[in-house]
């Protein structure tokens, strides 16, 4: 089983993101082979990262705060990742960022997609990710979804937000089958098929 985690970027009170969120899982949930997993921000609270040691120092021990632990173990256990971002100030939320530095091997050669929202689609806060990504030794793919504002609008005036997020089907296949070939085959190559 391929296990593709949708991390759900902001942590906002009346946020946006958990419902791009619930809509992408199920369409990874309708596909064969694939254990599909919702890790909410809020259900990881965090401190700022702060340590002495980056994550990424070889040798350094595990760190001591049991939410870093239970996300780091989140992130280990996944293959392949789509983010749910907001855009704030041409980038992401800095809870996502945040949660992004306190892991760094369990990262390592897996693949990630993007679900963006906010001013121009979120596109400037995916590409900031993706430079992060390539940071992690993480392979961003190409094919994004990203969401009109007058579906973000909606969520925020009552609108059908539903209907604004069918609309996308179609990006939203594209971006879980290029997905699922990049986790695939890195997925093999971690395993030594290669």
């Amino acid at each position: 089983m391929t296990v593709i985690s949708v991390i759900v970027g902001s942590t906002r009170e009346g946020r946006f993101s958990e419902k791009p969120a619930h809509w992408i899982l199920k369409h990874l949930e309708k596909r064969d082979g694939i254990d599909a997993r919702l890790l909410d921000l809020r259900d990881f609270p965090m401190p700022f990262f702060d340590q002495p040691m980056t994550p990424a120092m070889p040798g350094r021990p595990a760190f001591e705060n049991d939410v870093v632990r239970r996300w780091t173990a989140a992130i280990a256990q996944s293959d392949g990742f789509v983010f749910v971002t907001p855009e704030y100030n041409y980038g992401p939320a800095a809870v996502l960022k945040n949660a992004l530095d306190w892991v760094y091997p369990e990262w390592h050669r897996k693949a990630a997609g993007f679900v963006s929202y906010g001013s121009a689609g979120g596109v400037r806060s995916v590409q900031q990710l993706r430079e992060s990504m390539i940071e992690l030794q993480v392979a961003p793919i190409r094919t994004s979804v990203h969401i009109p504002v007058a579906t973000l609008w909606a969520h925020y005036q009552g609108g059908d937000v539903d209907a604004g997020l069918a609309e996308l089907g179609q990006p939203a296949d594209a971006m879980i089958d290029d997905l699922l070939w990049w986790t695939a085959a890195l997925k093999s190559a971690r395993a030594g098929n290669v």
